[in-house]
């Protein structure tokens, strides 16, 4: 009687280290040995190559991929729509770099971390609404600086300019100082003088110009907000764009987080021991999304202003000897905990 051997096919986990043109691809067996190394262009062609080029080794069961949201992203969209899971990597720590030295390859040996478990964070998703809020606020974020910086510096100009326009728009508001400057006419006389006058219509009319600006990217932003969480928006003190500050961090795939906790310390809001000694203490959590921490904090500080609950807990805390600091980590904590329910879609 003959008896037939079936090889049950082997594991493979696959890592990924990142880069604008080129992606490097190693694949790994079931213990986290080395099975090959090799290049891939950063193309839709290269994606499904390098995958694959995995898939010749077994069944290709999870891949670590570093910068999910940069260089790699392409691919993590690729390779998640294939139905294999993906991790996000982070680079490998400084010991490991001083120990093992750096390069692509060994970058890319560095998804072990996501094969035991250690790196086991979901891409965001860049496939949905979340993600048009996302690339809105990056063009709405770069105006809104552009702005101040132009308002700042026609407030210089003013300052140091002649008597007359320093009269004139010395205690101006800046939506005024905008009108202002943009309606200028600049007379010919003295050179400084009428230099300077044509340098603050031009300051006032690029003010105008990124003002329009701001406004239809908020009118496309406002909708997509509203639509996506309106939850999260009908608590107190949460805006629009605090609201989409919030959404960006979480994701297209909230689910990813594993819990409010998890979210917490994702935001930088999670308090982290600082104990030693006799001393007993927590301390500001350092790391975390900072775009996400300013959004708790300008919840809190809206609602410390306005809202009877949180002045009533600020004034109790306060005449038990916390400091300021001390009080708003304890409200942003407290805004994670309320936001996080209302971070995934309505209906969701």
């Amino acid at each position: 009687m003959a008896l037939t051997i079936v090889e049950e096919a082997r594991s493979v986990t696959g890592g990924v280290d990142t880069h604008a043109g080129t992606h490097v691809a190693a694949a790994l067996d079931p213990v986290g040995g080395l099975l090959g190394v090799r290049e891939f262009p950063a193309t839709a062609a290269g994606y499904s190559r390098l995958l694959g080029w995995l898939g010749g080794f077994g069944t290709v069961c999870l891949v670590g991929i570093e910068g999910t949201g940069s260089y790699g992203a392409g691919l993590a969209r690729h390779i998640t729509a294939a139905g294999i899971r993906v991790a996000g990597v982070d680079r490998a720590d400084r010991q490991d770099r001083r120990r093992q030295g750096k390069s692509d390859p060994l970058d890319a040996v560095s998804a072990r971390a996501a094969q035991s478990g250690r790196a086991r964070g979901a891409p965001k998703g860049r496939d949905g609404a979340v993600e048009a809020i996302r690339t809105l606020m990056v063009a709405r974020r770069s105006a809104a600086g552009e702005r101040t910086r132009t308002i700042n510096q026609a407030r210089a100009l003013v300052l140091t300019g002649p008597d007359d326009l320093r009269t004139r728009f010395a205690r101006h508001t800046p939506a005024a100082l905008i009108t202002g400057l943009a309606s200028l006419r600049p007379r010919t006389g003295d050179v400084a003088g009428h230099a300077t006058r044509i340098a603050l219509r031009e300051l006032g009319r690029r003010a105008r110009f990124l003002d329009g600006q701001l406004q239809r990217l908020d009118e496309l932003i406002v909708p997509l907000v509203t639509a996506h969480a309106p939850g999260l928006l009908a608590l107190y003190g949460v805006g629009p764009r605090t609201a989409a500050l919030l959404l960006i961090t979480a994701g297209d795939h909230p689910g990813r987080l594993r819990s409010e906790a998890a979210w917490a310390h994702l935001c930088a809001a999670a308090p982290i021991p600082a104990s030693s000694g006799k001393v007993t203490r927590h301390r500001l959590n350092p790391g975390g999304d900072r775009q996400a921490n300013h959004a708790l904090w300008r919840i809190v500080f809206t609602r410390l202003g306005s809202d009877p609950r949180t002045r009533a807990y600020a004034e109790r805390r306060t005449a038990e000897g916390k400091s300021k600091a001390e009080i708003i980590r304890c409200l942003k904590r407290y805004v994670a905990r309320e936001v996080y329910p209302h971070l995934r879609p309505a209906g969701g």
